[in-house]
């Protein structure tokens, strides 16, 4: 009998990607800063369209379609954290 993560990993073509990102580490300061400006903190698609002071409609935060987007926010957040406790940086300027 197959458990669920071993039968998701081996139909999951991304998931030696997701398995990777997951692994990394943060330990340097420029590859953190670097990553603070890479990812942003909210979804950057997410809109109200609004004509003449009323709201017409709204598009949805597309990011969490992206079948990466756990990890990638997860290493924002490793980075941000590393700024933050192992530098002692400010890190209100990537919030």
């Amino acid at each position: 009998m197959t458990s669920f993560t071993q039968f998701k990993s081996e139909n999951d073509f991304l998931f030696p990607v997701r398995q990777w990102l997951d692994s990394q580490e943060v330990k340097n300061s420029k590859l953190a800063h670097f990553l603070c400006k890479l990812i942003p903190a909210q979804c950057p698609f997410e809109r109200d369209i609004v004509v003449f002071g009323r709201k017409l409609f709204h598009i949805p935060p597309m990011c969490k379609l992206n079948p990466l987007y756990e990890q990638v926010v997860t290493l924002r957040f490793k980075a941000l954290c590393y700024l933050a406790d192992e530098c002692g940086e400010d890190i209100t300027a990537y919030c």
